[in-house]
């Protein structure tokens, strides 16, 4: 029973563990370069990526530890997780660090202060101490418990320290995100395929959804860390709005933003359906989004900017007298709620942060005009020889008349 339950544990573990000190030495490094001693990490995303900790337990104060002189980071979190802790995190058990219930939900108690408690205790009060300041699991009340109960420490803003070494993907990670992309691809065919008049949007969703979680035949699914954007009609103007029950009527736009996810890793995919025949004068915004989007993705290697990415996209799109002013592009990965977006650069006016092989993005130039909006995208990995796609599926505003 107990060589049994070893290898379950082992199974588990979605990646080497020289892989997941390589992460945490590329930390180290960074926290070195910026005079910090101690990193507290409150993204689950950054949790996940130095740990390997997956559990939907963030909605109770969790924390990973990363001290520049240890080799293993330490997960301190509720105490029924650390059970999941043991099956998920590549850590030794001296390494995981539960909190007792009393801690949850307290009016007395906060889990904040049993970390306090966990540093004095490791002689870590003194140190430079980073925090994600503006992560949004990071709370205003947390940061107060511990510099207030850790007064001779220097507490440093260390938000996306650890994103930015994320950006570059390892061939496990890609292989993932490739997985994450035959998923979307088949979704996004059948929500395009049960779109039709008279059906009600929810219904084109729950089909989508059946294959987001299902997966593939090969591949199986999982849920995504945020629900597809779906917008109908005028609606498709606004780009982040959810689906009704209401039926698809004839001539408007169906427009969906959904991702795959394969082992938290997501790869975002952007279509748009007509209810009919498409008028021409949207067909052509259609051509030029398509026709923008390539010049984009042609453009792609290492060594090119942001900035110069979006640069291409105007060019292509004010030759038709047309603007855009929000970004079109931005990296991708990991994915944990609110957001499977890194936070780190764009593809925008100004952004010379430079691509590098192995990082993933999601480019999406969608135009959001007065009366709809038409959105195509594809998610990518920069590779020496340029951009290769992590979906298939045709680039075209799809009708009622090819679609099925």
């Amino acid at each position: 029973m107990k060589n049994k339950y070893k290898n379950q544990f082992e199974n588990e573990i979605l990646f080497s563990k020289t892989e997941y000190q390589t992460r945490v030495k590329k930390v180290q490094t960074k926290m070195a370069h910026n005079n910090i001693d101690l990193l507290l990490i409150a993204s689950p995303a950054n949790q996940f990526y130095l740990t390997g900790y997956d559990g939907w337990s963030f909605y109770t104060p969790q924390m990973v530890v990363v001290s520049i002189n240890e080799e293993q980071p330490y997960w301190i979190g509720r105490q029924m997780d650390s059970v999941g802790a043991k099956f998920t995190a590549y850590l030794d058990k001296n390494h995981i660090i539960p909190y007792p219930d009393v801690f949850v939900a307290s009016q007395s108690k906060h889990p904040m202060n049993f970390l306090v408690d966990f540093i004095k205790e490791k002689k870590w009060h003194k140190k430079n101490i980073g925090v994600e300041m503006d992560e949004y699991y990071y709370t205003a009340k947390w940061h107060n418990i511990l510099t207030s109960n850790l007064p001779e420490a220097e507490f440093k803003d260390a938000f996306l320290l650890v994103n930015w070494i994320r950006m570059i993907k390892s061939n496990q990670e890609i292989d993932y995100m490739k997985d994450a992309g035959k998923i979307a691809n088949l979704a996004m065919k059948k929500a395009m395929k049960k779109a039709d008049v008279g059906v009600r949007q929810c219904d084109v969703i729950a089909e989508l959804y059946r294959f987001t979680t299902g997966g593939t035949k090969d591949i199986g699914g999982t849920f995504t860390c945020k629900p597809p954007n779906a917008m109908v009609g005028e609606y498709c103007s606004a780009p982040h709005l959810s689906w009704t029950d209401k039926k698809l009527k004839k001539n408007e736009i169906f427009y969906i933003e959904m991702g795959g996810a394969k082992h938290r890793y997501h790869v975002p995919l952007a279509r748009c359906i007509y209810m009919g025949k498409v008028p021409d004068k949207i067909k052509k915004i259609s051509y030029i989004i398509c026709e923008g989007l390539n010049a984009v993705l042609e453009k792609v290697k290492p060594g090119t900017t942001g900035h110069e990415l979006e640069d291409t996209w105007k060019k292509v799109i004010n030759k038709y007298g047309l603007e855009k002013d929000s970004r079109i592009g931005y990296p991708v990965g990991i994915g944990f709620p609110p957001t499977w977006g890194e936070l780190t650069t764009s593809f925008r006016k100004g952004d010379k942060n430079i691509l590098k092989e192995n990082m993933t993005f999601h480019c999406i130039p969608a135009l959001w005009l007065k009366e709809y909006g038409i959105v195509i995208s594809e998610t990518f990995v920069v590779r020496k020889q340029g951009a290769e796609r992590l979906t298939n599926y045709q680039q075209k505003l799809f009708d009622l008349e090819t679609s099925k």
